[in-house]
This record gives structure tokens, sequence and C-alpha cells, in this order.
């Protein structure tokens, strides 16, 4: 589903050829305040594409407002997000939207949809509302792989809270867009369905080639289906980096303020935080 960009026209190594560019989120110096509040407090990061990234932390940690500034959903007020070279602040709306798909925490909706409908808003940045065969396509693969093939022509207010959000994030999927974002995916979700949730982001990544960033609270979900995890406290990243190098009593005892013990099971990484 990913687009393969096309080779430059003088031959790699050449003289006047064109580099490839890098594909990545950077954030360079990324700040954004509330009055007197500083939520995200000068972040600066480089995330390879390819994979999967949990941002984690507490509340308050600015998780959710670092992704939403990434996806241009609000405006910095320092700093800037780069994203495969091109600034999203300055790039044009349609461009950054068949770049990046965002599902948000707070998705309500004014008007009764069907889940086909809504996985169809998914095609707009690239159709603006003229579907085509193409798009019916990629909707019709979107809610296949949600397994919501069965339920595509039942509205959104007659759906459990997990289908529900099994039909956003096929919206997003239908976007088809190379970075898909996802602010606290496992809202709503049972411990099956929480799973299987994480278990679509780690094949969005590996076989339809998305670089996949995700908000969680969860610890354990980000240690075992992570490639890469972002620990942030009061705005500002404390580690990043593989599960092995953040998920460690010292990094999560110093993001969270409580007793951590690690254990290794079946070669991942678990956090004990009951007792």
């Amino acid at each position: 589903m990913t687009a393969t960009a096309s080779a430059p026209a003088g031959a790699a190594g050449t003289p006047g050829a064109a580099a490839p560019r890098a594909r990545s989120i950077r954030a360079e110096g990324v700040t954004k305040r509330y009055g007197t509040a500083v939520v995200v407090d000068d972040v600066s990061i480089d995330l390879p594409a390819g994979g999967v990234v949990s941002i984690i932390g507490p509340n308050g940690a600015g998780k959710s407002t670092f992704l939403s500034m990434v996806a241009r959903l609000l405006p910095s007020d320092g700093g800037r997000v780069v994203v495969d070279g091109d600034d999203v602040a300055r790039t044009a709306g349609d461009v950054m939207a068949r770049r990046l798909g965002i599902l948000r925490q707070d998705n309500h909706l004014a008007v009764r949809l069907t889940v086909r409908d809504l996985v169809t808003f998914g095609r707009y940045p690239h159709t603006k509302g003229r579907t085509t065969a193409e798009d019916r396509a990629h909707v019709d693969a979107a809610l296949e792989y949600l397994e919501l093939t069965d339920l595509q022509h039942r509205f959104l207010d007659e759906l459990s809270g997990g289908q529900r959000q099994r039909a956003f994030v096929a919206m997003v999927l239908a976007q088809d867009t190379d970075y898909v974002l996802l602010d606290e995916p496992l809202n709503n979700l049972d411990l099956k369905h929480a799973r299987a949730m994480m278990a679509l982001a780690r094949r969005a990544a590996d076989d339809l080639g998305k670089t996949v960033v995700t908000v969680l609270h969860d610890v354990n979900f980000a240690s075992c289906w992570s490639d890469v995890v972002v620990a942030m406290r009061d705005g500002r990243v404390v580690a990043h980096g593989s599960p092995q190098e953040v998920i460690t009593t010292e990094v999560l005892t110093e993001v969270y303020e409580v007793d951590v013990t690690i254990h290794e099971v079946d070669g991942r990484r678990v956090a004990l935080y009951y007792t």
C-alpha cells in the first residue's frame, strides 16, 4: 500500500544526481505553551522511518500534545517538526495529509455515520470526496484488515467502544500514509482487543511498510511490541531508544516516580509496579 519513490534522473553517485532524502520524523527544539505552563519543553528527537515507536510517560507529560504538533493539529510555539525533509508547518496541508495519518483521542462526530462512511473519509486527501474504484479497494482492504467487513453498514453509535476504535483505525489505514500516528489507541479496549490492536500496529509496520508512532500508557505493551520507546516527563524526553535501553528500573522509576522492577520473560522486558 505504501508508494515507492521513483529513482532520480541521474544515476546514483554521478555528478548532479539528486541525493535521496532521509526519511524520518525530526523534532527540533519543539515547544508548546498554554499561558505560563510549558507542556512540551524544547524537545529535539529524530525518529527514523520504519517500525513501531511508542511514546510513554505519566499524565501531563506532553505525549499527546507532541504527537498533535507532529500531525500539525496544533501549532508549536517554538522549534519545528520536519517529516522527510519538509517542515510540517510550511508544507501544503493536502501534501502532509497524504504522508501523515492520525488517530486522535477525541473521536466524537456530530453526524451519524456507518463504519464504511467513516473509513471512506480516510480517502479524502486523495479524492476530495470523489471516490474511485481504487479508493473503494483501499476502503475494502482496511475494513478487512480490522475485521470490520461484517460491521461496515452498522452505524458507529451501534458499536461497542472497541469496535468504534477499530473503525477509526481503519479510517487512518485507508488514508494510506507512510506515517501512522495513533494517540492512545488502546482506549476502550479490553485485554484481547488491546493485544490485537498492538499486533495490528506491528503488522502495519512489518507487512505494509508503515512507520507507526503511538502514545501508550501501558509500558509493557510498549516494551513488547515496539522497536523504539520514547519516555517523556514534564514536557521533556527523558530517554529514548530500544526497549532494552528504556524499559529499565532506573528510567521508569524516574519517569513515573514509583518503584519499578524489570523481569525478562521470553526475551522481553516486563515491568512490575503493582506492589
